[in-house]
């Protein structure tokens, strides 16, 4: 059996001159908690909408288990529950009616309400007003309307944004479980700690384009520490370096050397004192999966 149940081939949206995404290959497995990364306005949200259907693609294709979308749409999205961007809900209806209203327009078993309920630890606070809610609580409820049908896929854009850290752990929490169930998950954000937290697969876009798609194991390999070298005279030593086919970047009047290994440090060390360069620092830097993420999508700073 196959285990890739979401695809799309060259996936792209362009409005008038502006291309929202272009040519996004997407690939999610089975069992999957699919972390897709990005800077706000890098297309994600466009993609999400492509995917259910909601927006037509420029060009491209979406293929959901199995099946193209573009032909087999409604039969696709009986088995994908999604939240995009905030949860719509009834204020002066509880929690419990407000899923019993979903409930029956979509013909489905009486018991699944209360289902949902306990999976989104809501049981409690069902009989009150949503109205009453906390944001937290409200998007738990919305991912409570998302898990009705009991989906294969489910779709989350962004849905800590505006949580406060104790909201944002608890639905991490609830999407770490959801695969128990035999789910796969796609869920959106532009924080890189929440992705590490609960991904087990990622793909990175940026100005629509996917820069990274692997496993956040792969994603995590890149944070192999650097060698920071400061000379006095950074141009004689890069060439001194060459000269020897070894390959140092240069940036911001310092050396950086992809190895790290005592042995190797202490050759680039005597290499360039005995070729007349004054070495002042060797320095092993530990990158974070932040300064990965801020190196692959091209910018400084935090997001």
């Amino acid at each position: 059996m196959n285990d890739q149940i979401l695809m799309t081939n060259e996936l792209t949206k362009k409005y008038k001159k502006h291309t929202s995404v272009d040519g996004l290959n997407l690939r999610i497995e089975r069992g999957q908690i699919y972390g897709f990364l990005g800077p706000n306005g890098a297309g994600k949200t466009t993609t999400i909408r492509m995917l259910l259907g909601l927006i037509k693609p420029t060009k491209g294709s979406v293929e959901i288990f199995g099946h193209n979308l573009n032909k087999n749409r409604l039969q696709i999205l009986q088995r994908i529950g999604s939240l995009v961007e905030s949860p719509t809900y009834y204020g002066n209806l509880t929690g419990r009616e407000n899923l019993e209203a979903v409930r029956r327009l979509r013909d489905l078993p009486e018991k699944r309400v209360s289902e949902v309920l306990e999976i989104v630890r809501l049981t409690k606070v069902a009989n009150r007003l949503t109205k009453e809610y906390s944001l937290g609580m409200k998007q738990r409820l919305g991912i409570a309307v998302a898990l009705l049908s009991n989906p294969d896929l489910l779709i989350l854009d962004e849905p800590t944004n505006g949580l406060d850290p104790s909201g944002i752990q608890e639905i991490r929490e609830l999407i770490k479980e959801l695969p128990e169930a035999g789910m796969s998950v796609l869920v959106s954000s532009h924080l890189l700690s929440e992705i590490d937290q609960m991904a087990t697969q990622v793909g990175i876009i940026n100005n629509g384009k996917m820069i990274f798609q692997d496993s956040i194991e792969r994603l995590r390999q890149k944070r192999k520490p650097l060698l920071k070298v400061g000379v006095n005279d950074v141009m004689k030593a890069n060439a001194i370096l060459k000269e020897r086919e070894l390959k140092a970047d240069l940036q911001d009047d310092f050396l950086w050397l992809s190895q790290t290994d005592p042995a190797y440090v202490s050759e680039i060390n005597s290499i360039l004192v005995h070729s007349g360069v004054s070495v002042y620092r060797l320095e092993e830097v530990k990158r974070t999966l932040e300064d990965i993420f801020l190196e692959l999508i091209g910018t400084e700073g935090s997001l």
